[in-house]
């Protein structure tokens, strides 16, 4: 049976997604599930869920697809492409982006999903540096960080960025204010290190600064950014700082692909966009 998963049982997804590899942040569950309580899936046998997949639906016309996984002893079988095709219902007209990993490129491609670019993970250490023009996020800087969001990847994702922007042990935002607010980003402590992301500036460098400030509310020996391939300037930054590249996904679009703009540096997370 395919049905909508629980907000406790994306927890449980969320263990499986740690058990792959996919390094997740500790309160990661809450965030995902502000964004669209209808959007996760899963399949049952015996009662039981084994496999997973969400469909966010991010505004009227832009759903992101994440979180597809099936237990090991359960793959071969068909089940996590009946999910598939279930969860993709949920999005309705939407157009979707992803994702993914390129072994599976071309089984996205046979359900109409377009290949637009890539998005690479870059780990390494990095110093943390406080910064005279950067400070904690307050909840007055939310429709600030609303608009700049939704202007750096071309959606708007309200319901998401409100849960992911509150602060709460594992996960903090910082602003940089140069007349105003020209930037943000966001740090959650993971499995292993902190992952960053959106990071929202006006450049590279400056983009590095927010980085650097966010390390310094949340240390971390191991920082993880997931920046788009067409990124060159932050990429060339991270490399010189001794980042190397762990994972590559392909990001693909079924439907038309929102237009960025290139103050998105690096994005939140490649399960919701």
């Amino acid at each position: 049976m395919n049905r909508t998963a629980t907000r406790d049982e994306l927890d449980l997804i969320l263990s499986w997604a740690a058990a792959e590899g996919w390094n997740p942040g500790g309160e990661d569950a809450a965030a995902f599930h502000a964004a669209d309580p209808e959007g996760f899936f899963v399949a049952e046998r015996n009662g039981q869920p084994v496999a997973a997949i969400s469909v966010v639906n991010h505004d009227a016309r832009h759903a992101f697809l994440g979180l597809y996984l099936c237990l090991p002893q359960w793959r071969g079988q068909g089940i996590g492409f009946g999910l598939w095709q279930h969860a993709l219902r949920h999005a309705g007209g939407r157009s979707i982006g992803l994702d993914g990993v390129a072994a599976q490129q071309a089984n996205y491609a046979r359900s109409g999903f377009v290949l637009t670019g890539a998005t690479r993970r870059w780990e390494g250490a990095l110093a943390a540096l406080p910064d005279p023009r950067v400070r904690e996020a307050v909840g007055t800087d939310l429709p600030v960080l609303l608009a700049l969001d939704g202007h750096a990847n071309g959606v708007k994702r309200d319901a998401f960025l409100r849960a992911w922007v509150a602060p709460c042990a594992t996960r903090r935002t910082v602003v940089l204010e140069q007349d105003g607010i020209r930037g943000f980003a966001t740090i959650r402590r993971c499995g292993q290190g902190c992952k960053i992301g959106p990071i929202i500036a006006p450049d590279a460098a400056l983009a590095l600064v927010l980085a650097r400030a966010a390390l310094a509310v949340l240390p971390a020996d191991r920082a993880i950014i997931d920046v788009p391939e067409g990124n060159r300037d932050l990429t060339r930054a991270l490399e010189a700082a001794g980042f190397a590249n762990s994972f590559t996904t392909a990001r693909m679009f079924r439907g038309e692909a929102p237009v960025t703009d290139p103050s998105l540096q690096a994005i939140a997370t490649m399960e919701l966009g």
